[in-house]
């Protein structure tokens, strides 16, 4: 921590005990060098000595943005102490209203505010040229801040924006995940090579650039069969993938391949030699949205093709048409005969099953798979909401991934999620795979949570997340050896929850603090 941040109190007993106690809040994210942590703290420290006060905390955010309070440990746990009677201080001090935030609801903004004046706690703005003090004239300026601080934002956003969108139309690329087949090349100012970057490298110069490039010929090997036996062949995504784990072909996730892999391979335009952005976009760090064709930007022959475009135009037909000509008869006579032949009907069994067309189709034919259930006359034994809730619980999983990624970055740690796997990636080295346990009623009314076991389960600790009874919050969280697993799931219930004493936590923080003690008493052990 930089030395303008420690906190150096006075010697005299009697004027420290005149002095008001108070707390810094610092917050960087990457606007302006002046907003440095250091010259916010030095700014803080002057108007403390002017006012008599001495600093007893900081809190700070680093590398945040300011757009809303989630990631933001510094200020959630400031908010936290404020409310929870543990602040030993009555003064918050902080540079400006901005790094307040930039809160695009300014209401957002003054909310945290009154908070902190609602437990006894004011709130002060170092370099600003008005005093907080509730008078007419500083709350209309203050507002004023605000409004001009998500201004700022918004503008910025805009300009980003459209400074991405002019590298992709020049043949740059703007970042977002890298298929197998394609690598990545930093060239400079003038288009002169500098090498190729691996997975998590990124361009240290302004100046610099990355360019789009075929990956090596053994992978380009690898795309020209998959769109051979898809197209030529007339395989199936998930028949193609279980050809080449059959064959032991690796991909640069170094995981067994997925029909998602394939398909995301059969639809790249990279691979007949464009570059294609903007199809989706997401400003102010907002859900993101697809975007019309229109305003795609399709840069064509920006690197050389792997596939044939008539090869790939075959696919795309393919992958358009494969499931619109059947019927809606159709589609539910193929459904009722998989559950005459499997007695019961899910979406593993559908997705492993040829000939039969993925959920998705279902979803968007009949409104949802319980519709077409009742269609075909199958009702299951059991609650069938999570099956319309799919998109909110992959939500409600992704929410308490970001949360611990904070606080274990806020313990040292280099944490990453990755969608799809639902895996947590610690220094580069522990697996922690997240899973959510939904509750049912068993036939006895009991009831039970569950978890099942993944076709992909990486070494290391399964976190599992139980809900509580509908399934709409949280009840606590279990960290558990993913060699505990030995069969296709894990049920918990009431009576039997006494067995996982010491591997139950009650929150987030409880559960990164139980990561840290297993990473740091696992870093002797082998590679995961």
């Amino acid at each position: 921590m930089a030395n303008s941040l420690v906190v150096r109190k006075g010697t005299d007993l009697a004027k420290r005990n005149k002095a008001l106690f108070a707390a810094q809040y610092v917050r960087m994210s990457t606007d302006y060098q002046r907003y440095s942590i250091q010259n916010q703290a030095a700014a803080i420290a002057v108007y403390a000595q002017q006012k008599n006060l001495t600093i007893v905390r900081t809190y700070m955010d680093e590398g945040r943005s300011g757009l809303r309070i989630k990631g933001r440990t510094g200020l959630i746990e400031l908010i936290d102490d404020v409310q929870s009677g543990r602040a030993n201080f009555d003064h918050i001090l902080v540079y400006d209203v901005s790094r307040w935030g930039r809160f695009q609801d300014t209401d957002e903004s003054a909310y945290y505010e009154f908070i902190c004046k609602q437990n006894g706690v004011r709130v002060s703005y170092c370099a600003e040229q008005f005093d907080n003090d509730g008078s007419l004239l500083s709350s209309i300026v203050k507002n004023l801040k605000r409004v001009m601080a998500a201004e700022f934002s918004r503008e910025l956003s805009v300009k980003i924006h459209a400074a991405k969108l002019r590298g992709a139309s020049l043949g740059f690329r703007q970042g977002g995940p890298l298929s197998f087949g394609l690598r990545r090349e930093l060239v400079d100012e003038d288009r002169v090579s500098k090498g190729y970057l691996d997975r998590g490298q990124e361009k240290y110069l302004k100046t610099d650039r990355v360019v789009l490039r075929l990956g090596h010929p053994d992978e380009i090997q690898v795309v020209r069969r998959i769109f051979s036996e898809f197209v030529d062949h007339r395989k199936s995504a998930e028949k193609i993938a279980r050809g080449l784990n059959r064959d032991g072909l690796p991909n640069h996730r170094g995981r067994p391949w997925t029909r998602g892999m394939v398909k995301y391979i059969l639809l790249n335009e990279n691979f007949i030699g464009n570059t294609v952005y903007n199809r989706e976009s997401s400003l102010l760090r907002g859900k993101a949205t697809k975007n019309a064709p229109n305003l795609w930007v399709r840069n064509k022959g920006a690197i050389p093709a792997a596939i044939d475009p008539d090869v790939f135009h075959d696919a795309q037909q393919r992958m358009k048409r494969r499931w619109e000509h059947l019927s809606d008869d159709e589609l539910l006579s193929r459904l009722k005969t998989l559950l005459q032949k499997e007695g019961r009907l899910s979406q593993a069994i559908m997705n492993r099953t040829l000939g039969v067309p993925s959920v998705n189709v279902y979803d968007e034919r009949f409104g949802s798979m319980r519709n077409a259930y009742r269609l075909i006359g199958y009702k299951l034994a059991w609650d069938t909401d999570w099956i319309e809730r799919k998109s909110e619980f992959s939500a409600l999983l992704q929410n308490n991934a970001a949360d611990l990624i904070c606080r274990l970055e806020g313990a040292g740690a280099v944490a990453k999620f990755e969608p799809g796997e639902d895996v947590l990636r610690i220094n580069k080295r522990f697996v922690f795979s997240l899973r959510l346990a939904r509750s049912w009623r068993a036939p006895d009314r009991k009831l039970i949570w569950t978890i099942n076991r993944r076709t992909v389960l990486p070494r290391g600790y399964i976190v599992a997340i139980r809900l509580d009874e509908g399934n709409n919050g949280i009840l606590d969280y279990f960290l558990i050896p993913t060699k505990a697993m030995t069969t296709s799931k894990i049920r918990f219930m009431d009576a039997g929850l006494q067995r996982f004493d010491g591997c139950r936590f009650g929150s987030t923080a409880q559960l990164a603090k139980a990561i840290i003690h297993r990473i740091n008493g696992d870093a002797r052990g082998p590679t995961r």
